[in-house]
């Protein structure tokens, strides 16, 4: 008789044994993360200094400034100043980049864009920080650093590995959405000028009379959709792994500023409680003919950077960072984002990195924050750094107080991601996507890519992988999951045998 197994205990730093590691503790299970939830902060504070000095994601970025003009009022949305007349302009800084590859990769990889726009307002810095595809792999941040890690480099041959990456995704049915997204053309974009941006969370805005809406954002690219297919990616790859930095440079040098539209999409707070699908899960969209898209403004970029070092290498985004009018949602990706997104640029930058010129706020802070590493504001001068005193004339102005949240569900416990109505069914959008939005050719190419992608699965573990993988795309289409089975060789009768309903 074979020798029983031994399995260790799950356990933070300290020896702390736990259970809860896929699943945050919240107000209810759409409810926002609870402070309390340790294991989500040792998690994502460990993961932010995995890596030093380049970005642990988004490492490979280029940036540009320029400016953000008004077309359309949307005031009975929002009290945003930025927002608040058509014509007005907000100077901005937007930042685009890789996911997954290191600071010297090449920027044509298949990979998720990251899209990221501050906006210098005179009611602080908002930043808009997303992706160029509208969902996301995973819905709660404690799958965040998992996911991650499959991304880089496995431990052992320090090389990429497509048989964690499938591993992971064949574990998480969530992200099947965005695998589909990745593995057609979507995924190779030609160029940061030719793709769109969206914030991906559902935010919220309120307006005048304290009436709150939650909110998504598209940018839309005005130079049209322009993909790479994979050959054509990695023919530029071999080439000019900066071409994506060398497009963008070029063109705004030349004069040919690129411009996106920003759009929204508004879900009253009643539509929230009515729809079939959760509206605050990141691997969902929200269908256009419901909640059409909503003209806000326009952004152009029409400046590049003096120092590539000095703007876009020091530039720290957060979603933490809104304005009047602009707020958050019970979203749980975006909940963990708020908090581990200051923290990886306080480890990375400083305490002070909202002091660099191109993070600055333009337009007055005031607060008790003094001291720190690289402190170069003159730290306040001679002002108490208490509050609250006698001294000094900073003063609560009660207009910016934003409205209470009826979050409806009082039961603080670790929900299931996948428990409500909806929250488990991984397979109705990605399908939508695949026949009624993809072309044909767009069809053949989504297939071929990730017949390429998966036949990178190796080891003694390929078979269970690629057979996990190949039940989610069946699922999703018939037809998909028989033509992928058929690149890699796969006898599906043979395998639906031995599997005997087990997946």
């Amino acid at each position: 008789m074979s020798e029983e197994r031994k399995h260790n205990k799950l356990s933070t730093a300290s020896g702390r044994i736990y259970v809860e590691n896929d699943n945050t503790k919240t107000v209810g299970p759409r409810g926002p993360i609870l402070l309390e939830d340790y294991i989500l902060h040792e998690k994502m504070a460990h993961f932010n200094r995995e890596r030093i000095p380049e970005r642990v994601v988004h490492a490979k970025g280029s940036g540009a400034f320029g400016t953000f003009t008004v077309t359309n009022d949307i005031s009975k949305y929002t009290k945003a100043k930025l927002f608040n007349k058509v014509g007005k302009k907000t100077k901005v800084f937007a930042r685009f980049s890789t996911v997954g590859g290191e600071k010297g990769s090449a920027d044509t990889e298949r990979d998720p864009r990251g899209f990221a726009v501050k906006f210098y307002t005179e009611d602080g810095n908002w930043d808009l920080v997303g992706n160029n595809t509208p969902i996301f792999f995973i819905k709660d941040p404690k799958k965040f650093s998992d996911f991650i890690h499959t991304q880089k480099r496995d431990p052992y041959t320090n090389m990429k590995s497509p048989t964690m990456m499938w591993d992971f995704w064949s574990l998480m049915p969530e992200s099947l959405h965005q695998v589909l997204i990745l593995m057609s053309d979507r995924g190779t974009p030609k160029g940061f000028r030719h793709m769109n941006g969206y914030g991906s969370h559902t935010f919220s805005l309120i307006n005048e009379k304290n009436e709150k809406v939650w909110v998504k954002f598209h940018f839309k690219t005005a130079q049209g959709i322009q993909n790479f297919t994979d050959e054509e990616a990695a023919e530029m790859k071999s080439k000019d792994m900066d071409y994506s930095q060398r497009d963008l440079l070029e063109a705004i040098e030349n004069g040919n500023f690129p411009k996106w539209n920003l759009k929204i999409q508004v879900m009253s707070l009643d539509e929230a409680r009515r729809v079939d699908f959760n509206p605050f899960d990141l691997t969902k969209v929200w269908p256009h003919a419901d909640f059409p898209l909503i003209d806000v403004g326009e952004m152009e970029l029409n400046r590049n950077p003096d120092n590539y070092f000095q703007d876009v290498e020091q530039a720290a985004f957060a979603p933490a960072h809104i304005v009047d009018g602009v707020s958050y949602s019970p979203d749980k990706m975006l909940q963990g984002r708020i908090l581990s997104y200051p923290d990886a640029h306080r480890y990375r930058l400083g305490a002070n990195y909202e002091q660099i010129p191109v993070n600055r706020c333009p337009f007055a802070v005031n607060n008790y924050e003094r001291d720190g590493f690289m402190r170069v504001d003159g730290n306040q001068g001679s002002k108490p750094n208490y509050f609250p005193n006698s001294f000094d004339d900073i003063e609560i102005d009660n207009s910016y107080k934003e409205p209470s949240d009826d979050l409806g569900d009082h039961i603080a416990d670790w929900y299931d991601r996948n428990s409500k109505v909806g929250g488990n069914d991984h397979y109705s959008q990605p399908r939508a996507l695949f026949r009624d939005v993809m072309s044909k050719e767009e069809q053949d190419n989504t297939i071929k890519n990730t017949i390429g992608a998966m036949s990178g699965i190796s080891g003694p573990k390929k078979d269970e992988i690629i057979n996990r993988q190949l039940c989610h795309w069946f699922r999703m289409d018939e037809e998909f999951g028989a033509r992928v089975a058929e690149g890699l060789g796969v006898n599906v009768n043979a395998v639906m045998a031995a599997m005997n309903g087990a997946h």
